[in-house]
């Protein structure tokens, strides 16, 4: 008579006869991090069992118990009630061992022609694929805030940089829009990916595909992936959907962390441009006159999070031979933690640019110091006095020397100071020392003309439909 195996060894079989050690317990179980994959593991479960019984592998009355069972399972893990236990390891046994206690000897049936591993990497599909669409939902929300913003500011006019110094004048809603077109970026690459991915394991077993006559086309159907993956081995093995899922995050967080770093200098006593709102400031717990930014500025910081997560997850796919090992299980915490700090980000950053208030004043006065406008004079006196660029350059270079020296901008030389330097010029060169004016003349396409802006925001909410 076979010896009945210990507690925690069911999953093995009769290959074990003793348990594990406690710490190899510890570092083999991943049921804390992949029980997040409860519904997505049901749903795969749904889906084989049915195909199981239209296929003649298992009866109708098995399917039947072993549905129901099911829905018992996920209830009680929606209400919280479902006794989750390290000793089965992950998820997927978690659920068969709880299937078992509720509906006896027809749970043994539901894991006939599949394996874990062709069983997990189909969970971790269907997790990835609903992060992946909530992620582009989200990056489009953030898309709009900007949008209805750069709307406001399609004429405000503030300081353009290079090198974080005064370059040329640009208005508020060109900068915004700047970002719009940075974050469609991220939304079409989450978009991408998802597309790339959707194929189903789902079959595939250990690593061999299965002798049961099973309908691999029905269960990806059921569960709305576009084919079945056409290789046993790539179907276990592959995480590469995971590690572009991940870089698409890094990516976008990237432009988040960007934008944080400018709302941060923004909203500083020196800069003033933006307030936040109070609810999403913090105040100091020893002065009193502090608005910190803190929303920002941890956006920022949780960037370095997702950027190492995706290298944690390079790292642990690099040496792996085909076809499954165990260090895919460490693949999910990773991409979760990825999925999760962007999650927050976005919310964050869509909170803060749909509440701020904007100081035009603030950004106007800026604009106009710094010498924003010397490019203007120097494509002025080459289209109206026909000098080469580079004398032309030289010249507003002397002038913006004499207007340093003076302790004044372009606009308030006299005309016999900039004679001085370039006897030529008349009265109207005035007409290209303002801030407005210069902003009104970028009216190349893309360029910060006010009408020009107002055109991408138009183009954009006509996408956005």
């Amino acid at each position: 008579m076979a010896k009945k195996p210990a507690q925690g060894q069911e999953m093995w079989g009769g290959r074990f006869a003793a348990k594990p050690d406690q710490i190899m317990e510890a570092i083999n179980a991943s049921i804390d991090v992949d029980q997040r994959m409860a519904e997505e593991d049901i749903a795969g479960s749904k889906a084989h069992v049915r195909m199981l019984a239209d296929r003649g592998i298992v009866t109708e009355a098995d399917r039947d118990a072993i549905l129901g069972g099911l829905d018992a399972v996920i209830e009680e893990i929606r209400k919280g009630d479902f006794p989750f236990r390290k000793d089965l390891e992950d998820i997927h046994m978690n659920v068969e061992a709880r299937l078992k206690e509720l509906i006896g000897e027809p749970a043994g049936r539901l894991h006939t022609g599949r394996s874990r591993n062709d069983q997990v990497a189909t969970d971790f599909r269907l997790w990835v694929r609903e992060a992946l669409k909530t992620r582009a939902d989200q990056a489009e929300a953030l898309m709009r805030a900007l949008i209805d913003q750069a709307d406001l500011h399609a004429e405000t006019v503030m300081p353009g940089f290079t090198h974080l110094q005064t370059a040329q004048p640009v208005t508020f809603g060109h900068h915004l829009m700047a970002y719009v077109e940075m974050f469609s970026r991220d939304k079409s690459r989450f978009q991408d990916a998802l597309v790339r991915m959707n194929e189903s394991p789902l079959g595939a077993a250990a690593l061999a595909g299965t002798g049961f006559p099973i309908d691999r086309e029905q269960t990806a159907e059921a569960l709305d992936f576009f084919a079945p993956m056409a290789n046993s081995l790539d179907a276990v093995s592959a995480r590469d959907f995971a590690v572009e899922a991940v870089s698409a995050c890094s990516i976008c967080a990237m432009h988040l962390s960007r934008l944080a770093e400018e709302i941060v200098i923004w909203a500083s006593a020196q800069f003033h441009f933006v307030r936040l709102s109070d609810a999403w400031s913090t105040g100091s717990s020893i002065m009193p006159q502090k608005r910190n930014p803190d929303a920002a500025e941890l956006v920022r910081a949780k960037t370095g999070r997702i950027y190492g997560a995706l290298q944690a997850l390079l790292t642990v796919l690099k040496g792996l031979p085909l076809a499954y090992s165990k260090d895919m299980q460490e693949d999910k915490e990773l991409t979760f933690l990825a999925f999760d700090a962007l999650d927050l980000c976005l919310a964050s950053m869509t909170g803060m640019v749909s509440s701020w208030t904007v100081d035009k004043d603030a950004m106007r006065a800026a604009a106009a110091h710094g010498f924003s406008t010397a490019t203007d004079l120097a494509d002025y006196l080459v289209r109206e006095l026909g000098l080469p660029f580079r004398e032309a350059h030289h010249v507003t270079g002397a002038t913006v020397k004499l207007a340093e020296d003076k302790g004044c901008d372009l606009a308030d030389l006299s005309l016999e100071e900039l004679q001085s330097v370039e006897p030529r010029l008349t009265d109207a060169v005035y007409s290209v020392l303002t801030v407005e004016a210069s902003v009104n003349s970028r009216t190349s396409y893309g360029g910060t003309a006010p009408a020009r802006v107002r055109e991408q925001i138009s183009r954009w909410k006509e996408l956005l439909e």
